[in-house]
């Protein structure tokens, strides 16, 4: 299982939203905060500010990319030469966001590398104009820039990271229990199996998968269940009894104890509204 992979899909929600604009200098456009999104902004031609409150300015140029992992309210700005941007936004599930998205700064400037340049090439022509199929691919394309986007930082960011998501992701016995725990929630994982899994004894291991991700093994395996149950809450009509089941819960009353716990709230009433479902 990619952790990374697996990450992007249980956060994720609702539909991505993407816009070309083309503007004449000079301009200047205000972007408010979203909560529970991230954003990014791609400059395909000209050069511009980016501005947010309290920090320099960030100058743009053509070919650029910034993704604001949390959609900070921010200000684009362009005084001497038309510009041509792509920007987008990703809803994310504000109350279970991963540890490892915490991790990534407020605004992460990237320069396009040929991933980036293939999929924001596909992505203009799409938006530029509509048609047979662009509804199908324009999400798609979208949610392919996202994993590209953080692929890049956390490959940057593991070859001098020691502590955190990016040391982590580089890290093989804390990556091996990461898989074994995305691989099969529902397993009745131990300290001492994960530790056998990543091949290290059990003291050792709990200390540094705790020290690279933030949190002890069982705590975050607890924490996982829990947002792939609310995901599938979210998403699907299966039973209680069955989604417990599927994140390592025999007993329903177990599951709604360890889900309230986390959540704040009991499953079903979670369900109902996530679901917009009628109390």
């Amino acid at each position: 299982m990619d952790v990374l992979s697996d990450v992007i899909a249980v956060m994720r929600t609702g539909k991505p939203v993407a816009a070309r604009v083309s503007r004449q200098a000079p301009w200047s456009q205000q972007f408010a905060p979203v909560p529970g999104a991230a954003g990014f902004q791609v400059v395909l031609r000209g050069t511009c500010r980016l501005l947010r409150p309290d920090t320099e300015a960030l100058e743009l140029h053509t070919g650029d990319v910034v993704f604001l992992p949390g959609a900070q309210g921010h200000t684009l700005t362009g005084q001497r030469e038309d510009t041509v941007t792509l920007c987008g936004a990703y809803e994310v599930v504000p109350t279970r966001v991963h540890p490892l998205l915490l991790d990534l700064p407020e605004v992460i400037r990237f320069p396009v590398r040929d991933e980036l340049r293939s999929a924001i090439g596909l992505l203009d022509t799409e938006l530029q104009r509509s048609r047979l199929g662009s509804d199908a691919l324009v999400p798609a394309l979208l949610d392919t820039l996202l994993v590209y986007l953080l692929r890049a930082w956390f490959t940057e960011q593991s070859t001098n990271a020691t502590t955190g998501w990016a040391a982590a992701l580089n890290d093989p016995v804390v990556t091996a229990a990461l898989q074994a725990v995305h691989r099969d929630p529902a397993h009745p994982w131990t300290v001492a199996k994960l530790a056998a899994e990543a091949g290290l004894s059990r003291a050792p291991f709990a200390r540094r998968f705790a020290t690279l991700t933030g949190r002890p093994p069982m705590a975050y395996l607890t924490w996982w269940r829990m947002t792939v149950a609310a995901r599938r809450l979210r998403e699907s009509d299966a039973p209680l009894s069955a989604v417990a089941g599927e994140v390592g819960y025999r007993s329903e009353f177990a599951f709604a104890a360890a889900f309230k716990r986390e959540h704040g709230i009991a499953p079903g009433r979670y369900r109902r509204d996530a679901t917009g479902e009628a109390h």
